[in-house]
C-alpha cells in the first residue's frame, strides 16, 4: 500500500531523519510529510511510514525507530540510525527510481551503505566522534545539516519546519550527487578496462575523455601503469595515479623541474612545444595537443625510471 503520510518527529532535526526523508519523499512524492510527536501520528498504521520516532522497529508495520532498547544493529554490531534502517528497506527501490542500471544496483547500494549511510548511523548513535576529523569536524555532513537548524531565538513559529525543508532540499543534492558519482564510476570502469587492454605494457594509459580511472586500474592489476592522459575541453592533460583513493601520494610524480611552470617557461624546461602548465604538486600537467601531452608523459616516465625511487609502484 502506497503511504499517504511520511511521519517523523518534530522539533530539532538531525542528519538521519533528514536523509531518510530524502529517500522516502523521492519514492512517495504524493505522501504528506508530517513532523510530530503526537501519539496519533507516531503509532504505526497502514497509511503511513513512521521513522526516527515511535519507539520500535518493525518493517512489516513500516515503523523505523532506533532509540528503543534492543534497537537493531548490523551483523558486525554497528548500530543503525533511522537512515540506515530506511536505506536497508527502501534503498534499492530508491536507486531504481533514480535510474541506476539494474546490473549496478547491488554494487551502488552496498558502496553507499558503507561509505555514506554507515558513518551517519555511527555519528547519530554516538559510536563515532566527529572530533576525530580534527579541524574538519564541523564540516562533516551531519554537522552541516544540523547547522541549518533555526537559531534559538528565531521569532518565526514555523522556523523549525522552514529550516527542515531547506535541509531536506540541500541533503537531497548531496545524496543524489554521491550516488550519481558511484554509478558513473561503474560506467567508466568498462571504458578504462578496454583502454588498459589497448595500452598493453605501456606505462601510459590513454583514455578517450576524463573519467574516474583508479578503481579500474586497481581491479585490473595494472601495476605497470604510471600516468594517464586524456583530452579536456580545449587541451590535453597527463596525470599521476594515486596510491590510495583519498590520498595524495602517487605511483609516479611528474619531473620536479616542471613544478609550477607555465607557457614558454615550461616549454623551455621540458623541451616540449605546446606544453602549457604543470601543477606545483606534480600530479597533473597540460599541453595543447595529444602529441605534446604524450611526449610529456614519455619524458615523465623516463624521468621517474631514472630516479632512485624507494617507494613501490604497486597500489596498496
Amino acid at each position: 500500500m502506497t503511504p499517504d503520510f511520511l511521519v517523523t518527529h518534530s522539533g530539532g532535526f538531525h542528519a538521519d531523519e533528514v536523509l531518510s526523508s530524502v529517500i522516502l519523499t523521492r519514492l512517495f512524492p504524493e505522501a504528506r510529510l508530517v513532523r510530530s510527536r503526537a501519539a496519533e501520528w507516531i503509532s504505526p498504521k497502514p497509511d503511513r511510514i513512521v521513522y526516527d520516532v515511535g519507539g520500535s522497529y518493525d518493517p512489516d508495520q513500516r515503523i523505523f525507530d532506533h532509540h528503543q532498547r534492543g534497537a537493531p544493529v548490523r551483523a558486525d554490531g554497528a548500530p543503525y540510525s533511522s537512515f540506515g534502517l530506511i536505506w536497508k528497506s527502501f534503498g534499492r527501490d530508491y536507486l531504481s527510481a533514480l535510474g541506476i542500471a539494474e546490473p549496478d544496483l547491488d554494487a551502488v547500494h552496498a558502496g553507499f551503505d558503507a561509505g555514506f549511510v554507515l558513518p551517519v548511523d555511527l555519528v547519530d548513535n554516538g559510536a563515532l566522534d566527529p572530533a576525530q576529523a580534527g579541524p574538519l569536524a564541523g564540516l562533516t555532513l551531519p554537522a552541516l545539516i544540523e547547522s541549518l537548524k533555526p537559531v534559538f531565538d528565531d521569532p518565526d513559529p514555523e522556523a523549525d519546519q522552514r529550516c527542515f525543508e531547506r535541509a531536506l532540499s540541500i541533503a537531497r543534492h548531496f545524496v543524489e550527487a554521491e550516488l550519481g558519482r558511484s554509478a558513473a564510476k561503474l560506467r567508466a570502469q568498462a571504458l578504462v578496462m578496454a583502454a588498459i587492454v589497448k595500452a598493453g605494457e605501456s606505462p601510459v594509459l590513454e583514455l578517450p575523455r576524463g573519467m574516474p580511472f583508479r578503481a579500474a586500474i586497481e581491479k585490473a592489476g595494472a601495476d605497470h601503469l604510471l600516468f594517464v592522459v586524456h583530452p579536456r575541453d580545449a587541451d590535453w592533460c597527463v596525470t599521476g595515479i594515486r596510491l590510495q583513493e583519498d590520498g595524495f601520494d602517487l605511483r609516479a610524480d611528474l619531473p620536479a623541474q616542471w613544478a609550477g611552470l607555465t607557457g614558454t617557461a615550461l616549454e623551455a624546461v621540458s623541451g616540449v612545444e605546446g606544453a602549457t602548465f604543470c601543477h606545483k604538486g606534480l600530479f597533473v600537467a597540460a599541453a595543447k595537443t595529444r602529441e605534446a601531452v604524450l611526449r610529456m608523459a614519455d619524458l615523465a616516465v623516463k624521468d621517474w625510471q631514472a630516479r632512485d625511487v624507494s617507494r613501490p609502484v604497486a597500489l596498496d
